[in-house]
């Protein structure tokens, strides 16, 4: 018990250390990146061996892998060490709140804060999900891939964020699996569709996961049947406030 508190810090550092050597040796970044994942695998595995629920492994692991992940490839499109080291910190900081929280959700349960997990679900799933739509639209433009190709694989990774939103939020509806999929279909056609406008990559990013959160948010209230008039104009007004925002905020380029 005693070693499991100490679980979250020990990870967070490890991450810290493992994403500062991607600096020293790019070509790691493969192997440091299976090196994390089954990093996370061991921590989240340790405390369901501990804890008295009865829960997924792979429910855990989603959120902090996306987060990471989508932050790794963003930050190797930056050009500015000092800003890289700013997200290398918000990784091993996002780490710590993600696993101290499961850790009391799993292990502690008398401590844990009710809605925790919901919450850092909610704000992580949103970072990742920028995180990951601006890497694929600046390797669209950087390394010149083929967008369909990154819509596939945009495509495998929202449909483990929207199972991993359902599953936080305990979306037990007999459909779940369909809304999962028709919800990832229409999350990557949108995708699509913002590929052919000319702005910076990590605006078109933004704007993907705005909407992403609007759809998001306004599906698992109504699955969870508390959907009402307030969400709605709330859900609405935000993203498409925020949308018109970052239209007008931003550097209008040309990528030919």
């Amino acid at each position: 018990m005693f070693f499991n508190r100490f679980l979250p810090i020990i990870i967070a550092v490890s991450h810290l250390a493992l994403l500062e050597l991607i600096l020293f040796f790019p070509k790691m970044l493969f192997v440091i990146i299976v090196f994390l994942i089954l990093l996370d695998f061991f921590v989240i595995r340790q405390f369901l061996i501990v804890s008295k629920r009865d829960e997924k492994w792979w429910c855990f692991i989603i959120l902090p892998l996306v987060f990471s992940l989508g932050l790794i490839i963003f930050s190797t499109l930056l050009p500015f060490n000092p800003l890289v080291q700013v997200f290398f910190l918000i990784n091993s900081l996002f780490n710590y709140v993600y696993f101290s929280t499961i850790y009391y959700y799993l292990i502690n349960p008398k401590k844990y804060q009710a809605n925790s997990l919901e919450n850092i679900s909610s704000y992580g799933n949103f970072l990742g999900f920028y995180f990951i739509a601006s890497s694929i639209y600046g390797l669209q433009v950087f390394l010149n891939i083929e967008i369909w190709r990154l819509i596939i694989f945009l495509l495998f990774v929202t449909i483990a964020i929207v199972y991993e939103v359902f599953w936080v939020n305990q979306v037990d509806n007999q459909a779940r699996f369909f809304y999962i999929l028709v919800l990832s279909l229409m999350i990557v056609e949108l995708a699509w569709a913002i590929s052919f406008m000319t702005l910076n990559y990590y605006v078109l990013g933004l704007i993907l996961a705005i909407f992403y959160y609007t759809i998001i948010g306004l599906t698992r209230f109504y699955l969870l049947g508390t959907l009402n008039a307030r969400i709605i104009k709330a859900y609405l007004s935000l993203g498409i406030a925020s949308v018109i925002l970052v239209l007008f905020t931003a550097n209008w380029i040309s990528y030919n």
